[in-house]
């Protein structure tokens, strides 16, 4: 069987989460000698995951499909997380037709209303791919002006990895622009023939040496919760928890907000750069 695109992927997945992997790790004895591989050889992972070594080439080589009991049992033996299962499990159950042209996405209107409402929370909804596809004015003040940027540009990675602002503003840059290349992944998985993502994909690859190691290395993640400190060039240090919830009438859309303790030195903040925000809009 020759290779195809998503086969291949899922090799490459598999190949970069054994090389994760030290046997002692997976509960093998650690010979002695020098390993020619990083992490785990093929028929250790085929051991473990009882198929053969030929078989369990295959996959790796993107010449073969792989079941559903194969994709549970390699998922086992490699230690995958529920979002790198997830991730794995959507590989293999994709089939290869042509790319569909998909509607452009609007926010649905009662996150519109949520979001015009968040006056004093900064809030943004976030569409395939991860575009920026609605905000408030206080997440406009708090990352950047979102208006002004180009909507086929307006993308979160994108932002993340080409305004040179974002690498000051993110206290912990890479950690940030890592763990969206993780979530950029999973949208990759739920829509592998998509032309812009595949696009984007490309141009930061070329562009940008962290997103082209960071993007080969295959880990995944969802757009859950998490935190964030930023250092905001107006009101200073905003240590902020962020979490997101989807929209039951289009779980394509998910609604990300930043929030803080009330009372804290970063609510006090917020409230201070939403009032300048709001000044800023009168004049």
């Amino acid at each position: 069987m020759s290779p195809t695109p998503h086969l291949n992927e899922l090799g490459e997945f598999l190949k970069a989460r054994r090389a994760e992997l030290s046997p002692r790790a997976v509960g093998l004895p650690d010979s002695s000698g020098p390993r020619r591989v990083a992490g785990l050889r093929r028929e250790e992972v085929a051991r473990l995951a009882a198929i053969s070594t030929d078989y369990y080439t295959r996959l790796e080589q993107g010449r073969m499909p792989a079941s559903a009991p194969v994709l549970s049992a390699l998922a086992e033996a490699l230690h995958l997380d529920d979002d790198q299962r997830r991730y794995l499990f959507g590989l293999a159950g994709k089939d290869t037709a042509k790319p569909r042209r998909r509607a452009l996405q609007k926010v649905q209107p009662q996150l519109r209303r949520v979001l015009d409402d968040l006056t004093a929370t900064p809030a943004v909804v976030m569409g395939r791919r991860m575009d920026v596809i609605a905000w408030n004015p206080l997440a406009a003040a708090m990352v950047t002006d979102f208006s002004a940027v180009p909507e086929k540009h307006r993308n979160y990675v994108r932002i993340l990895f080409t305004d040179p602002a974002m690498r000051t503003l993110y206290a912990d840059w890479r950690g940030v622009a890592r763990t969206s290349v993780a979530q950029l992944r999973m949208e990759a998985a739920k829509y592998p023939d998509d032309p812009r993502l595949t696009a984007l994909v490309g141009e930061l690859s070329v562009q940008d040496a962290d997103f082209r190691q960071w993007w080969a290395a295959h880990h995944v993640a969802t757009l859950s919760v998490g935190m964030k400190v930023l250092h905001h060039p107006v009101v200073g240090e905003l240590s902020l928890e962020w979490d997101t919830l989807t929209a039951t009438t289009d779980p394509d859309q998910q609604l990300v907000v930043w929030t803080a303790e009330i009372g804290s030195p970063t609510d006090e903040r917020l409230r201070l750069l939403a009032s300048w925000t709001a000044d800023t809009s009168r004049t």
